[in-house]
């Protein structure tokens, strides 16, 4: 069955993330308005590394079962990873966990098991900074993610179906960004075809749709586009999404829209759901 092999120290899976870098980032979420769309994103992303630094640890070591890209789009499409990964297409998950431009100090509330909360510090590495400049050139970002996406399915023809999760709050400037989206689906390794997910990033305080089976509903032509363009989900991921209590079917699809902070976070977890299949062979 597609979407089933392990992802392994010597069948290693990638992630790209596409992030709308453009002027219109820098509005807040509806539901959050003191929280900027950029730097909501950008901690979720951040988050979520950390996370799959985690997951890859052990005793001796990072397991080295994820290559990771970013790629921001706004005044330019380019890798949008800071330090002394800045300007690097994929890199292995060992090279993230060694390599945050900073590591900060923030707090969290956290219940106190007595009805009451208490602020907990924490540590939260940073990888990638927010940014909201430019216009919204999506078409040029989903090929630039497709060669990425090529020269690693070349040297992994086995591996676990890469996955590109494109996150923005407006249509593409520079051209129909679908046949992009569709060649980039078409690319596959022996296990399935690249998974391709795109959530729509709201200001509006309106409720999100979230992984949908059918365009009919839909508030408007352009999130049409984005639910066409994205991937069905695989059969593992709609359980994980039916646990989370997401409805979902058969046929939903990896899109989100009017998604706000909560929402981006949760649809991240559930799109990287495959780092569960990691193993230490």
């Amino acid at each position: 069955m597609a979407y089933s092999a392990q992802i392994n120290r010597t069948n290693p899976t990638c992630i790209v993330f596409l992030v709308d870098q453009s002027a219109s980032m820098a509005k807040s979420f509806g539901a959050q308005p003191d929280k900027k769309k950029s730097d909501g994103v950008a901690d979720a992303i951040n988050r979520l590394l950390q996370t799959l630094c985690i997951k890859c640890g052990r005793a001796d070591g990072i397991r080295e079962y994820f290559q990771i890209g970013v790629i921001g789009y706004g005044l330019k499409v380019q890798s949008a990873m800071g330090g002394n990964l800045g300007g690097r297409g994929l890199v292995s998950i060992g090279e993230i966990a060694s390599s945050p431009l900073r590591v900060e100090n923030r707090t969290k509330l956290v219940e106190d098991g007595v009805g009451g909360v208490i602020k907990q510090n924490l540590k939260f590495p940073v990888w990638f900074e927010p940014v909201a400049n430019g216009k919204t050139p999506m078409r040029q970002a989903l090929e630039l993610a497709k060669e990425w996406v090529s020269g690693f399915l070349t040297a992994h023809p086995d591996c676990y179906p890469p996955l590109v999760v494109n996150l923005t709050d407006g249509e593409a400037n520079d051209g129909d960004p679908s046949a992009a989206a569709t060649a980039l689906r078409q690319l596959s390794s022996s296990d399935g075809n690249v998974l391709l997910f795109n959530a729509h990033i709201s200001e509006r305080n309106d409720p999100p749709i979230m992984f949908p089976e059918q365009e009919q509903g839909l508030p408007n032509d352009f999130a049409k586009q984005l639910f066409r363009m994205s991937s069905e989900l695989p059969p593992r991921l709609v359980e994980v999404a039916r646990q989370e209590e997401f409805t979902v079917g058969p046929a939903s699809r990896g899109f989100a829209f009017n998604a706000d902070l909560v929402a981006v976070i949760r649809f991240l977890d559930i799109g990287t759901q495959q780092a569960k299949g990691a193993t230490d062979s």
